[in-house]
């Protein structure tokens, strides 16, 4: 096990540099001039090129990359050029909503999608599974920004049970996180139904039937536990793109998130915190997909990593 971790930190930090590069170079590849964006429309050449000297983007691109990845070898990510604080203390400032509402997202993608998943496998081929396989398609295509106008039309004025928008209070990541799991709700659905219908014609599920085992044990006990892998994986890929931010959740609901951050921070072209979100978002991705795979020998003692 240890030399898996040993192996699988170095697989991230090589993931991690890798992100780094390519949103670099994508970065400075935008049509915009985050020095004329900072000086303003009206600012005078000598002045784009003065904030363009102070900011070192005058430096030949290589050397820029080595000085930003010097730093960030240090823990720092750098200075927003548009709101002039750290970049650290901005993401972490956006990192308890975001881990709020991805959590809560995550939470409500299992209520919605494992019970839907569990009955459409048990009553395969019936209205009851193409009801069920309906509402998963309906949820995994409607757009997330309709649903949440929808969440906040109903819930949120008609019946006026959840704040408009905003943060702060539990009752404000209901909706958010809700319009979050209806979309993954369904693909945990459609996952979940495939995963068990090939769990229930193993021969040791029919055995147990054939024993007269009590039908919701053979469920949770044998089946379930079997079938639960392929959801655990969506599991660890959803932490890391639910900490990336959801960003047109966030928008609808004015959620103070990573998501949006980084929205912004393109349209200023605020390259350290577009460089700090996406690398913020890539580590939660890899942290994601080890956690989900420390747990897999767990649920399953056939799997050893050696």
């Amino acid at each position: 096990m240890i030399g898996y971790l040993a192996q699988r930190l170095l697989q991230a930090a090589g993931v991690l540099l890798g992100v780094s590069i390519v949103t670099f170079l994508l970065a400075f590849l935008l049509p915009a001039d985050p020095a004329r964006m900072i000086a303003g429309r009206s600012a005078t050449v000598q002045t784009v090129e003065s904030i363009r000297q102070q900011l070192g983007l005058d430096r030949p691109l290589p050397v820029q990359y080595v000085n930003y990845l010097g730093k960030l070898l240090r823990g720092d990510l750098g200075r927003s050029y548009a709101q002039k604080a750290e970049v650290t203390k901005l993401i972490r400032s956006r990192l308890a909503p975001t881990l709020q509402l991805a959590l809560a997202g995550i939470l409500f993608e299992l209520l919605i999608g494992l019970p839907a998943g569990i009955v459409a496998a048990l009553r395969r081929g019936t209205a009851v599974d193409q009801a069920v396989m309906a509402f998963a398609f309906v949820g995994v295509s409607a757009p997330q920004f309709v649903v949440g106008l929808l969440l906040i039309y109903v819930f949120a004025y008609l019946l006026p049970l959840f704040p408009l928008g905003g943060y702060g209070t539990p009752l404000h990541v209901v909706l958010p996180a809700v319009a979050v799991g209806l979309a993954g709700g369904g693909w945990y659905a459609r996952v979940t139904r495939s995963a068990m219908i090939d769990v229930l014609r193993q021969d040791y599920v029919r055995t147990a039937r054939a024993k007269g085992v009590f039908p919701a044990k053979v469920v949770f006990k044998h089946v379930l536990k079997n079938a639960v892998l392929p959801v655990v994986a969506l599991v660890g890929l959803d932490i890391g793109v639910f900490m990336g931010g959801i960003v047109i959740v966030e928008s609808v609901f004015g959620w103070p998130g990573i998501g949006q951050m980084i929205w912004q921070a393109i349209q200023l072209v605020d390259i350290p915190v577009i460089m700090g979100g996406v690398l913020v978002t890539a580590l939660f991705v890899v942290v994601g997909n080890l956690l989900a795979d420390l747990v897999y020998p767990v649920l399953d003692p056939r799997i050893r990593y050696s």
